[in-house]
């Protein structure tokens, strides 16, 4: 069951991808409510591209697919937290296991 979440004007809300085993930050995207019910039906995450205007399946052409373990929403119900196995250890579409690999220096 969806529960009432708050979607941004454009319907979509941002979604945390986070590692279930170690709690590593993979990435973040976008979901809307069709994105989000093809996510919690296939048990894989599905993400709606702001840029491409399409859904897609994260990993469905490189493989590195995440299978959905856990999922959460905030206090303010407008954000998403979705732990996952990272099939292939790649989440971000650079090559690297993760999408946060760029620090700012104080």
């Amino acid at each position: 069951m969806i529960p009432e979440l708050k979607y941004d004007e454009k319907g979509l809300i941002p979604a945390i991808i986070q590692d279930a085993e170690n709690g590593d930050v993979l990435m973040m995207a976008y979901m809307n409510s069709s994105s989000l019910q093809m996510t919690i039906e296939t048990g894989y995450t599905h993400f709606w591209s702001r840029s491409r205007q399409k859904y897609w399946k994260k990993g469905e052409s490189s493989g590195h697919l995440q299978e959905v373990k856990e999922m959460y929403y905030d206090c303010d119900a407008d954000t998403l937290l979705i732990k996952v196995n990272q099939i292939g250890g790649i989440a971000c579409h650079t090559g690297s296991r993760s999408c946060f690999f760029n620090k700012i220096e104080r």
